[in-house]
Parts: C-alpha cells; structure tokens; sequence
C-alpha cells in the first residue's frame, strides 16, 4: 500500500473476538501501526498477550492502570488513531456510544476521537433485531458512525440468522480503503468494464476469450479507495464483487453495449478494460447442436463495437481502452487510441507468461491522445490502476 497509518480496534466481550487476530494479522502486512484496547469481558475471551503479540505494542485493558515506561511520551490513543475499529462490536458499546456513557478506556476513546470510527456488530440474531439495538446503530449512523453490517449464519449460541460477524477479510479492506493516501476522486463518477463477454452457439455451448476480470476489478477499486462513485459492469467471472460498488453483470455483448449506453452520459471517466467479444455466431440454435458430422461449420458475424461507439459519443468524459495485443503493440494501440477517438489507451502484451490474463500482475504502456506515453514495468494488477489514474491526472 505504500504508507504507514494508525488504526485503534477496540475488542469487546463476545466470541467472535478471536477474529479481529485475523483482521490485526491482515493489518500489520500492509505496514499499518495497531493499538489495542480490550473491554474487561474481552480478556475472559482472548488473552491480551495474545493481541500484544500480534499487534507489536501494549494492550489497554484499564483506565486507571499505571501507565506503561512505553508510554511516557506517547499521545492519547485517541488522538493517535487514524482510524478506529470496534470489532467485535456488542450490544453494549453500541449502547453506550450512542447515548454518551464514557465508563471505561473504549467507551471513552471512541468518545474522545475525531478519527473515523467502524464498528463491525457481532450479537445474538435477536440482540441485533432489537428494537433499542437498532434504534442505536441509526442514531450512531446519522452522526456519522460507519457499520459493517454482520452476515447470516449459524452463530455459536446455535441460532441461524444474522448477527454474525462480517467476513474479516471484508472488513481489512473497508479500512484499508478509508485509510487509502489518496482521495483526489471524491467528486467523480466513474464507470469500469470488465472481464469477457460470450457468444452463445446453442443453450450450452458459447464462444469467449481467456479475460478474468482481474484488471477491471482492480481499476474500479481503485477509483473506489480514491473515493469515486463507481459502476462497474461485468462480463461473467469468479471474482466476488467488491464493496462499495455498483456492480452489473452481464453475458453478452449486448447487454454490455446496453448497460455501458445507459449509465454513459452521467459518468466522467470511463475504462473499457472488458474483454468483448467482436463476432458473433449469425445463426443460433436454440437446440443442442448434435455431432452427426465430422466437420461443423459456425459463421460469425461482427458484433458492436462498444468503445467505438463512446468514442462517438462523448462530450465531457474521459474515455479509456485497453488493447490486448500479440504483435506490434504500440503500433496497433496508437492506432486504436486514434480511430475510436480515446483518451488513453493501455497496452499489454499478451504473450507474456507471466503478466496479463489470468495473472495479478501485469506489465503495460500507457498512452495519451497529446502523444505522452509511459511505461510501468511488471507490478500488481492493483498498482496499475493506481498509475493509470496518477497518469489521468483527475
């Protein structure tokens, strides 16, 4: 990630407080600085050493304990944090914050903070539909209190229903996009398509390209850590969809073309990182073709070109490509950033084993309509869409 941030998480008392270990685990990876403070009832869980452990600094566990010789020049905890998480998130921290009781070292760090503050519930399923539970969790909302929403599941009292604590990979990365370095897209709409397109032969067979989708995926998080408002239409692919964006999936190069012409004009930056299909079978069949000879013979027919038609189209966006190319790679995405009227086009060879399809990384040049051009050589997947929207400049 590049940077170094402090995040506070404050562990009550219920069972899924083991978890935030995977959370701090995940954390302290991507360089971000943990303190930890435990509610009473969250030691008869999990024992501090073992969150000193993981974390790298002291526990809080009591107000009113001596402090510690590391903390003689230390700043409150509350000032420190860039970010604070309360995970698991009870019935009574919710109750408390939300009707201003400061009674021990949480309660009065979350009072005391100007940071962000997420809590991530984990109760009971009729805990968590109580009336007062909910009531609180709005009321904490409208000031500005931010929620991971717990999933449905069997929970460990034996209960099925949802309360149950939100995927901790989910919540690593709702923090890590809080805390992103740079919020320079707060104002700006942007679309992202991904992944491939099919064209059916019959009710099973269908023609496709290799795309998974990891790039696109990656480019509107991206956009989405930067804080834009993102729509991302998606070609099928086992990628999970990411949180915090408009995700729609489509099949074909139809319902892409539909959707991309639907949500156009209000965007300001569009990136067709999809792979679409450019032919289609002419002649469907809407039965299963039988192998009754031994040659088979399908004709294809050129299908829209979606990008060529943005290009037509726009008016105030910025419109980005993406060429995929075996051969003479420059060559042929100066040729397409020209005809299709782009932007930016993005370039990859895709003969190379080790970037492109199917890989998290990838290796591309980036060109602009003015004649710019740069390189980035191998990197995550994630670190170029990072560069193409330095490059933008938005």
């Amino acid at each position: 990630m590049g940077f170094s941030k402090t995040v506070v998480i404050g562990v009550c008392g219920g069972i899924a407080a083991y978890k935030a270990l995977d959370v701090i685990s995940d954390l302290k990876k991507k360089n971000i600085n943990i303190n930890v403070i435990m509610t009473k009832n969250a030691t008869k869980f999990v024992t501090p050493l073992t969150f000193q452990a993981l974390s790298q600094n002291m526990v809080v566990t009591d107000m009113f304990a001596e402090p510690k010789a590391w903390e003689i020049q230390h700043i409150s905890l509350a000032k420190k944090a860039d970010l604070m998480l309360i995970l698991p998130a009870t019935a009574n921290i919710i109750g408390k914050v939300a009707n201003g009781i400061a009674d021990d070292m949480l309660s009065t760090t979350i009072m005391a903070t100007k940071a962000p503050v997420i809590f991530a519930p984990a109760m009971n399923t009729n805990m968590f539909a109580n009336p007062i539970v909910k009531e609180n969790i709005n009321k904490l909302k409208q000031h500005g209190y931010n929620f991971v929403s717990p999933s449905s599941g069997r929970l460990a009292c034996g209960d099925v229903g949802e309360g149950k604590l939100a995927d901790t990979k989910l919540i690593s990365a709702i923090v890590c996009s809080m805390l992103y370095d740079i919020k320079d897209m707060t104002e700006k709409r942007v679309l992202v398509t991904a992944g491939p397109t099919i064209s059916p032969i019959d009710p099973v067979r269908y023609l496709s390209n290799k795309s998974t989708g990891k790039m696109g995926y990656a480019i509107a998080e991206e956009a989405r850590d930067r804080g834009a408002k993102v729509t991302l239409i998606s070609g099928p692919t086992s990628l999970e969809h990411p949180f915090g964006i408009n995700v729609i999936n489509v099949k074909t190069n139809e319902e892409m073309y539909n959707e991309v012409l639907k949500h156009f004009d209000s965007q300001d930056i569009v990136i067709k990182s999809a792979a679409v299909a450019d032919y289609k079978v002419e002649q469907y069949s809407p039965k299963k073709i039988k192998k009754n000879n031994e040659r088979l013979e399908i004709k294809l027919i050129k299908d829209n070109d979606i990008l060529k038609k943005l290009g037509e189209l726009k008016t105030k966006q910025i419109l980005v490509g993406f060429a995929a190319e075996s051969n003479d790679l420059i060559e042929n995405a100066e040729a397409k950033l020209r005809n299709k009227n782009l932007d930016y086009i993005v370039a990859n060879d895709i003969t190379s084993s080790d970037t492109g399809f199917a890989s998290d990384n990838n290796k591309v040049v980036i060109l602009s309509k003015h004649g710019e051009i740069i390189n980035l050589d191998k990197m995550p997947k994630k670190m170029v869409a990072r560069e193409l929207f330095n490059f933008i400049n938005v």
